[in-house]
């Protein structure tokens, strides 16, 4: 058991294949809370019978959605775990430990991510070990409002556990294409709430020059036939995102 109670804090869609894993290992936390946004398959009926809280509420972007989760939680403590990331037993261990002192030292913690892609866990680069800000006192710290790649925001020092847990990000080209556009067509909206500029000439390098960074400096090259998958899916977004912004701006302009 541990001292300090920790709400387990997720937001789902259409997850019935990734889920129950995920649950698996937040059973020890104080509560499970679930923000769904009306999923079609067995994901609700899967987190019920893990005993987790379940709310449903309309998807307006990454951010608002996990603003809200934190609200829905009783507990001060929020471990912010995502449907397709599961926690290893010797990071469990680590967190109870750590929440078993009279005192926490830290208001904010990094759980260490490691990538796996297309089934395979990435030994080498960056993605091999990621530390993620996942464990935060919702007094001190909360989410940012950003539409994707929303992150926690907290300014002070924060602790770090010393083991990881895994981020199961794709299992199939089709599922990485699906993201992808989803991803790309948020982070377009806020681009163009923001009047971003794009040129030709930038898009031209934006992809050769990604590329390169995430297969060769990044040391994706090292990761076999699932490194060059990643890295290409990367290249392509950072462009789409773009094509995205050009395409809205235009339908503007034609009203």
């Amino acid at each position: 058991m541990h001292k300090h109670k920790i709400s387990a804090a997720l937001i789902t869609f259409n997850e019935e294949e990734n889920i129950a894993r995920t649950l698996e290992k937040l059973v020890w936390c104080d509560e499970i809370v679930v923000i769904d946004s009306f999923s079609s398959d067995a994901t609700v009926e899967i987190c019920t019978s893990y005993g987790a809280k379940v709310i449903q509420k309309k998807f307006n972007g990454y951010g608002e959605q996990k603003l809200f989760l934190v609200s829905q939680c009783s507990f001060d403590w929020i471990l912010s775990i995502d449907a397709d990331e599961v926690l290893t037993d010797e990071l469990i261990h680590e967190i109870k430990t750590e929440f078993n002192k009279k005192v926490i030292p830290y208001q904010a913690y990094f759980l260490n991510r490691k990538h796996v892609y297309l089934g395979k866990v990435f030994q080498y680069g960056y993605l091999r070990n990621t530390p993620v800000l996942r464990l935060f006192n919702k007094n001190h710290a909360t989410f940012s409002d950003k539409k994707v790649h929303e992150t926690v925001q907290y300014n002070n020092k924060k602790g770090r556990f010393k083991h990881f847990f895994y981020h199961y990000t794709a299992n199939s080209v089709e599922q990485i294409n699906l993201k992808k556009n989803r991803y790309a067509s948020l982070v377009s909206e806020e681009y163009l709430k923001k009047n971003k500029k794009v040129s030709l000439l930038f898009l031209v390098f934006k992809y050769p020059y990604t590329f390169f960074k995430e297969y060769i400096i990044r040391g994706n090259i090292l990761n076999g036939y699932e490194g060059y998958v990643w890295s290409t899916y990367i290249a392509e977004y950072s462009v789409l995102k773009y094509l995205k912004l050009i395409e809205q701006r235009k339908k503007l302009n034609k009203k």
